[in-house]
This record gives C-alpha cells, structure tokens and sequence, in this order.
C-alpha cells in the first residue's frame, strides 16, 4: 500500500508512519522538512508548506490513501484535496474531539453525536473556532471523497515523543512522589489514548479501505484522575498523597483537570473503533514508557504545570489554611 502523510513527524504522525513502515507499507512525507528530519531515512519526501499554500511538490504521484495530520482549517485541507485531486483513492482526516455539541455529550456517546455547526468565516483556532473549524473540515472532505472518506476523532493523545506534554507533567511529578497538589476532584473521568493505538487505527482503516468516523479514546478501563496519578506513581515506584486545593489558588492549569461541566466528554464510546481494530494499550504501559522516554531525553523543562518551588509553597499555603480552620485545641477550661 502506498500512503502520503501529510504533515506531523513530530508526535501523531510519528506513530502513524512508524506503524505503517513496519506493515510494509510504502509512506511519502509531505512538509516543510523542519521537524523530524532525521526520522524515517528510507521514506521520500515532498517538501511543502500548508500555511503558504505550496503543494507544488504533490503535482505528481499517486497513492492508496492519504492520512491529513495537520489539517486544522478548511482552505489548507481545500488546498490539499485539489492538489491531489483523484490520484488518492482514500483520505484519512485526523479531526477531533472538539467537533461535538457538548450538550449532545453524554457518557457511552458515540460518532452520531451532534456535531457543532461549521466555521469557515475565520482562520483563527481558539478553544471556541477549533472544534467547528474541524467540523468544516470533516465535511469538506466528505463531499469531496464520499465514501473514500474516513475521520478519526482522537481524544487526547499520549505516548513517547509528546509535543505537549500532559500526561508527560504527572508521569514526571509522581515519580518525586510525596504530596501532590490537585487543583481537581480525584473522581474526574480521564480518557487519553495512546499514540500508538490511535496509529494502529489509522492504519487498519487504511488496509481495510473503511469508511466513516471513528473516536479514538482509551484506555481500555474507565480511568478517573487519580487513578492515573496512582498509576503513574506505582509504575514509577513512587508512592503519592494526593492534597485538592483550590484551583484560583494555582499561578496556572494542570494538564488533563476539566471543570465538572465538561466531564462528559471524558466518557465517550471506543466500541466502533475497537470493532475496526484498534487496541487498548494498558494505561500503565503507557506510563512506563512515557517514564523511560523522559528520562532518556534527561527531563527537559515542560514549559507548563507547577515547578517543585510552586507547589511546595502551595502546599504549605494551603495546610496553613486549614489550619486556621479548625478549633482551638484549647479547652474553654483553659481559657479561663
């Protein structure tokens, strides 16, 4: 099977590409050549750029299938299509999560779910424009391709060679262990899937030449938060205590904590794409080889989350708080 890859050898895409070399699989890259470079030796190269509207470098070749990583608003995924026009015979379009009315979102929800109307008057992606501008997307491509359409909805992804490091900050942070400031309730449901999961997907899709849309969540067993934190501290031989504080009292947002209101997303069904061919890879899994990667690359500054100094100045802010809280433990007696 010959499959272009559009964008992506940073994260998702890494793990799409990985997984189809190793079916045999022959994959051409397309992109601006400035991340990854070294990955993948053997596989050609287009060299484009989607912001600028190059695609000079697609005018020739044909291909099976072509997977769209880095599609976020309609012109470049309009640009795309036309550069290629029939010389694909599927696409893939990676979309997400974000394309449904939360309303709609409720725990066993599926890929009927109401969608959010599309936006194709702005090409600004913000928490608000993304999950409709994937939604235009989603539909540009089908009617374009028909039934040689296919979407996958990934929920947050994880794994080695995560660009955004959320699951990266509490695989690190459990690891110290001792007290852990959680600015969330512990019961919150999680749903993250592994990257290679959700390229395992991809590419079975692919080789099966399956139509539709599927989600992409995991893992396997329904996961609350502190479920993961306990997981990540037991893979790392760690042992934690989680301590909730108040959230307006934290400089800044933890990765994978939701507001209550949004929990229902965390709760999404994985029946269709499990049905297709997508595995479960153990949370714990996970967690161990997100643990071996970080320390391999020697733990480099995340960029987000709380430093050692933040918390342990939150903590003790904290336990002074309630502290003050509780009664005197003075008899009246002794105040006489």
């Amino acid at each position: 099977m010959r499959i272009l890859v559009l964008g992506g050898t940073s994260f998702v895409g890494r793990a799409i590409v990985d997984d189809a070399l190793h079916t045999g699989a022959e994959v051409t890259l397309f992109g601006r050549g400035r991340t990854g470079s070294e990955l993948f030796p053997d596989a050609p190269r287009r060299i484009g750029d989607r912001d600028t509207g190059d695609y000079t470098a697609l005018g020739r070749g044909a291909w099976d299938a072509v997977v769209d990583v880095s599609g976020y608003i309609p012109r470049h995924v309009g640009q795309a299509m036309d550069a290629l026009g029939d010389r694909v015979g599927r696409y893939l379009f990676i979309s997400s999560q974000a394309v449904y009315v939360r309303a709609h979102v409720g725990p066993g929800s599926d890929e009927d779910t109401p969608r959010r109307p599309p936006v194709r008057d702005t090409e600004e992606l913000t928490e608000e424009t993304y999950g409709p501008l994937k939604v235009a997307c989603e539909d540009d491509v089908s009617a374009r391709y028909g039934s040689r359409a296919t979407i996958v909805r990934p929920g947050k992804v994880v794994g080695p060679y995560d660009v955004q490091a959320g699951l990266t900050y509490w695989v690190r942070r459990a690891a110290r262990g001792g007290r852990v400031a959680l600015p969330g309730r512990p019961e919150q449901p999680v749903q993250v899937i592994d990257s290679r999961d959700l390229a395992r997907l991809v590419v079975q899709l692919l080789v099966d030449d399956r139509p539709g849309a599927f989600h992409a969540v995991g893992p396997a067993e329904p996961t609350t938060l502190a479920d993961l934190i306990h997981t990540c501290a037991r893979v790392a031989g760690s042992k934690v205590d989680l301590v909730p504080v108040p959230a307006e009292r934290v400089p800044r947002s933890l990765p994978l904590i939701r507001p209550e209101s949004t929990w229902s997303t965390q709760r999404r069904s994985p029946a269709r794409a499990r049905a297709a061919g997508m595995p479960a890879t153990p949370l714990a899994v996970t967690v161990a080889d997100v643990l071996a990667w970080d320390r391999g690359r020697g733990e480099p500054p995340l960029g987000h989350g709380l430093s050692s100094e933040e918390e342990a100045k939150l903590l003790t802010e904290h336990s002074e708080g309630q502290a003050a809280l509780l009664p005197s433990s003075r008899s009246p007696r002794s105040l006489a």
